[in-house]
Order: structure tokens, then sequence, then C-alpha cells
């Protein structure tokens, strides 16, 4: 077999760099079989797996490359692979592989060691770390910033179920979220978003203030608890509480369309995902006037929730057809999937209470967020500390991609 050398260099980043590197190569006519570059802080870490062809001898070659390297002022490790060892590295190609994304306000050493430390326990190894998140300032303030970072990881077995139940423990002990999925064609290749409307989308639960500008407020939140929790059927839940609003005047329920506020980051999240082409639906067990005055002001695609009864001005205690509960969001989820012409594999699902499992369940990807503890142990992903816009991180966005997106289309 020809000779197999791993190159490393290391050394401070400037413009040019890996064209000068790549040149000598080429010089020498060696064939690239892996290659990987990274950049923190300014510091560049280069490594290149190359083959001398036959016939070639190798030692001018490295003379030049570390001539080069000292004349731009970087390290080089050359390290000769052996034939097995080549053999061995093609072969894991079949590997189990992984993303693990951490999310906070701030991400602490304390924390990555423990995640490090699970990921190694559980014979998975870190191919890849990124930062999705954009830089942090000194000076900003912590509870207003977005920390994200992304692992890849792979293992030759798959014990992922033990290392998603170890970092789920250890995202609760340390107050951070964790997203753990497997590496797949999908991952960023989905084309819709499915929301729960109330606490998910906006902070609050519209049917409780309707309740307490009713004076009902009191016993509507006591039911729409143990419902959110799964202790009470939503149907009969749902008719009990609406049944509460019997004689509310229309114009009390139209003061609501500008007094629950969205849910942190929900305007980024959403106007990110139109400019990439996503489709956004809403499927609440709320109530379609709200849903509708948030699809006006968000452009969402789709709205489908419950038709609050209004008759002579006045609410009237019922709901017109049938109510949206869990397992009608499901059936219009997948309604939504064949209408869009795509796979449940594609669609995005995202809630916070227990009428939201069916459709959850039935999502390929599903986020309990700042979710009852329920839905936090079923749901694929957890996003309890962070706004809507943290979203994206799961699917791979970069907070340096959306920046560009904005130079562009807001040139100076």
């Amino acid at each position: 077999m020809d000779k197999i050398i791993l190159i490393n260099f290391s050394g401070g980043d400037r413009p040019g760099l890996t064209s000068s590197l790549a040149g000598i190569l080429a010089q020498y006519d060696v064939r690239i079989l892996d290659i990987g570059q990274a950049v923190v802080h300014e510091t560049l870490t280069l490594a290149i797996l190359i083959e001398v062809p036959a016939g070639r001898e190798f030692t001018p070659l490295k003379k030049d490359l570390i001539v080069r390297a000292h004349e731009l002022d970087l390290k080089i490790k050359l390290t000769p692979v052996s034939e097995a060892a080549f053999q061995h590295w093609v072969g894991a190609q079949g590997k189990f592989r992984f993303i693990v994304s951490v999310l906070g306000r701030q991400i602490t050493a304390g924390q990555f060691s423990r995640i490090s430390a699970a990921v190694s326990e559980y014979e998975f190894n870190i191919d890849r770390i990124e930062r999705l998140s954009g830089r942090l300032s000194l000076t900003g303030r912590v509870e207003n910033a977005n920390a994200c970072v992304e692992l890849e990881i792979s293992g030759e077995k798959d014990s992922s179920p033990a290392l998603r139940s170890e970092l789920m423990m250890i995202a609760q002990r340390c107050d951070i979220d964790i997203s753990f999925q497997r590496e797949s064609i999908y991952r960023r290749n989905r084309r819709l978003f499915a929301f729960d409307m109330d606490s998910t989308l906006i902070q609050g639960e519209v049917i409780d203030e309707l309740a307490r500008l009713h004076g009902v407020g009191e016993q509507v939140s006591s039911i729409t608890a143990a419902a959110m929790r799964g202790e009470l059927d939503f149907k009969q839940s749902f008719t009990r509480r609406v049944a509460l609003l019997n004689g509310l005047p229309e114009i009390r329920v139209r003061e609501l369309l500008h007094s629950i506020p969205l849910a942190e980051g929900a305007e980024r999240l959403i106007s990110t995902l139109k400019s990439l082409g996503y489709k956004t639906a809403v499927l609440s067990g709320g109530f379609t006037f709200f849903g509708e005055h948030l699809q006006k002001l968000l452009g969402l695609d789709y709205v489908f929730a419950n038709q609050l009864e209004i008759e002579n001005g006045f609410v009237t205690g019922r709901v017109s057809g049938e109510i949206v509960d869990g397992q009608k969001k499901a059936k219009l989820l997948q309604s939504l999937a064949d209408k869009e012409n795509i796979s449940l594999d594609q669609v995005v699902a995202v809630g916070d209470g227990a009428n939201d499992l069916p459709m959850l369940d039935l999502a390929g990807m599903c986020i309990a967020f700042h979710a009852k503890p329920v839905v936090r142990s079923s749901a694929h992903h957890s996003v309890s500390y962070l706004g809507l816009d943290s979203l994206l991180y799961l699917i791979g966005v970069r907070d340096r991609d959306l920046d560009r997106v904005r130079a562009k289309s807001n040139p100076a």
C-alpha cells in the first residue's frame, strides 16, 4: 500500500494558510483522503490525511511542508498511518451517529465536563464540536443570551437509550437543556413546524384570561392545570371550562388580542422558518379568534382551533364544531403532512401539555417547550431555559447564518 500520512497543523489563523499548504501538497500529486479544519478564537487546527503516490518519496514532501509551516509560524506534526489502521478507519463509516445540542443562557466547564464524561462512559467518541450561538460578550447580560454548542458523536454499538437517559438527568441537575437526536438525512430537511398555541407560542392560556375577565378565573385555572397534567379528559374539562364563560361580552373577548404577549423568540423563529421555506401551523385546543390573530401577526400558514360560540354580542358557553383535543391534533397533523406531500419524519411538533402528546408522538421531531413533566419525559427534546428561537439550533441553524441573511437583506 502507498504511504498514508496524517498531517496536523496548528497556530494563529489568517487568510491564505490553507491555500499555501495545499499548494505544497499539489506539487507532489498527493491524494487527500480526509480533511478537517477548525478555528477557535483565531487559532487554526488543520488535519489532512494524505496518500503519497507510488514511486514518490515522502522525504522531499516532508521537508517542504516543515519549511512552509515554519514560514507560516505553524506547528506541524506528521504521523504515518498503517494499512490496518487505515482500513479500520474506512470500516468505521457504519458507526451509530448522533447529535447532542447543549443549550442554556451560558455553558460552564462543569456542565461540559459532565456531558463529555457521559459520552465517553457509554463508549461514544466526539467527532466534532461546534458553537452554533453567537459570540457572547463579557459585558452582556447572561439572562438575555443564548448559548448553544453542538457535538457530533459516534459509536460502534448503539447505547443511545442509556446515554440519552443520562444526559437528561444531567440537564435537570445542571439547569440546562440537552437535545439528543440521531444524525439522519431528515435532520436538516424538516419542512413543517406545528405549534400548540397557549403557553407555547404565547405566554399564557387564553381560556384562563377570558375566565379572569369574567370573574371565574380560579375555577377555570384549576381545571386547566389538571387537564394539562393529564389528570382530566380534555374534552370534558374543556366543555366545563367554556361553560363557565357563558355571558361574557364579546368586546371583552377582543381585549385579549393585544394583552397576551408572544413567547420569547417567537417572532424570530417564525420569520426565520418562513425565510427558509418551512410551512408553519398552529394546532390548538384554544380558540380560533386568537389563532387567526397570530396568523395575521406572524404570517402562519395554517391555524386549527376551537370556534368560541358568540350570539348577540355574548359568549354562549359553547363551541361550534368538533373540539380540538389531543387525538384531533394528531389527525390534523397527519392531514397537513399529506397535503404538503411530506413525510412525518420531516415534521417538527412543539407543545407543552398532555393534550399535545398524540401530536408530538406522531412527528419526526417532537419538542417539549417549557412543558409539564409528563410531556418533558415523553418528548425527544425539551427546551426549558431559552426562548422559541433556540429551536433553530436543533435543526442545525447557526446564529451567524442568520446574521448573513440579515446583512444581505439590509445592505448598508
